[in-house]
């Protein structure tokens, strides 16, 4: 009921006219604050995305127009932000980018029948735990990440000493948690797990203290910018240490940070959409405008896409209808052919590994991502050749075994 006097204030602002008539779709997320390059990731794709969908004569006949909100990744604020798309009398949203602000969000656009799709928001609890439906995510979740990572830090930094750190937000913390949970599962235990406050500038402490405990590898569960600051004052203690992170680090605000003291920094994400088949028209438009196209840039225009054709199947945006459509659809974007699950999860492949170098990022192959699958690899190719060796040897032995009797 007040999903829908709402959505009668909003048509009664935008006019009777149904020639002018408009369907508001929004993308929130930190426009500004210390993580705002992530909001203009999300920015970036979702008004690409509402400009190329109008261009192509809209949503069942009706042009989008976009309203961006700024949660600046704090809870309260991204409360405050969703109650104020539903009393504009928003559709849809593509947002919240921070776990800690899509959560307490989701509740608002359960209950007033706003679909919400985040581009960018992983921690598992935001699908486990959703308050109704209609709330969905086209990134991976913390869960899958933190086994990629565990893994690969169990296998490949054996015999390191290695520090798990958080910064006690629901992405870092649960990054963190499930990395940590992965990497003892494969029988590596961690030498120092703790969190840390983002936003201070001098983890310098914190650096001496990895430093005293022989730590070579630290895990951080949080965001660029302090993973930046670490790396940073690490190099100049003179300390020789392995950064590995996750998907917060997919900016290039990271490399602006640390500098050189990036090289060679190692992060999960997702595989690289820019290099899908169906992205490279979008990226160069984007490129072309001066826009960022890395991150979670295409992962918000996905969301848009999704939102569109689930609207063209439901015949117009009214929620139940757009739950039915997203819950039984496939749909064709950016990141490729997805669908969503009973839980609101996306079907896309998981996690690989990237490494920092020159200033960019870039997917480690498959064989460098995982030492330890190779080295299984090769002892098994080598215990193969070991064994056909042997059974050459042996085929030979009769051989001449055969020849000595006939010659007898």
């Amino acid at each position: 009921m007040k999903k829908l006097l709402l959505a009668g204030v909003a048509l009664g602002v935008m006019g009777a006219a149904p020639a002018s008539a408009e369907i508001l779709v929004a993308v929130a997320g930190p426009i500004t604050g210390q993580y705002a390059s992530f909001g203009a990731q999300m920015q970036a794709g979702a008004e690409q995305a509402v400009a190329d969908i109008n261009e192509a004569g809209g949503v069942n006949g009706e042009m989008l127009k976009l309203v961006v909100g700024d949660d600046a990744c704090d809870p309260k604020q991204a409360v405050a932000v969703a109650q104020d798309f539903a009393s504009q009398g928003v559709a849809f949203v593509a947002g919240h980018f921070c776990s800690g602000s899509s959560i307490p969000a989701s509740s608002v656009y359960a209950d007033e029948g706003i679909i919400e799709i985040t581009p960018a928001s992983t921690n598992p609890a935001f699908t486990d735990d959703r308050p109704g439906p209609g709330i969905y995510r086209v990134c991976g979740r913390d869960d899958q990440q933190g086994e990629t990572a565990g893994g690969y830090l169990a296998k490949n930094f054996a015999d390191a000493k290695i520090a798990i750190i958080n910064d006690k937000t629901a992405y870092g913390k649960g990054l963190a948690d499930q990395t940590q949970a992965a990497m003892e599962a494969a029988g590596k235990e961690a030498a120092l797990v703790e969190s840390y406050t983002a936003g201070e500038k001098d983890y310098s402490a914190l650096i001496s203290k990895l430093k005293d405990e022989g730590v070579s590898v630290l895990y951080v569960g949080g965001y660029h910018t302090e993973a930046g600051l670490m790396a940073r004052q690490a190099k100049e203690q003179g300390m020789d240490l392995q950064i590995v992170s996750g998907d917060a680090l997919v900016t290039d605000e990271y490399w602006a940070i640390t500098g050189d003291a990036g090289e060679g920094t190692l992060m999960t994400f997702s595989p690289d959409p820019r290099n899908n088949e169906g992205a490279g028209e979008i990226v160069k438009k984007l490129e072309d405008a001066g826009k960022p196209t890395e991150g979670y840039v295409l992962y918000t225009y996905a969301a848009m896409q999704a939102f569109k054709q689930a609207a063209e199947t439901a015949g117009s945006t009214e929620f139940d209808a757009m739950v039915t459509a997203l819950d039984d659809g496939e749909f064709d974007t950016v990141l490729g052919q997805l669908s969503f699950d009973d839980k609101g999860d996306v079907s896309l492949p998981g996690y690989v590994f990237y490494e920092w170098s020159d200033g960019k990022y870039t997917q480690m192959d498959s064989a460098m991502a995982d030492t330890g699958s190779m080295e299984k690899e090769e002892g098994a190719m080598e215990e193969k050749d070991a064994s056909m060796e042997k059974t050459d040897d042996a085929a030979n032995d009769n051989m001449e075994a055969g020849e000595e009797k006939q010659a007898q």
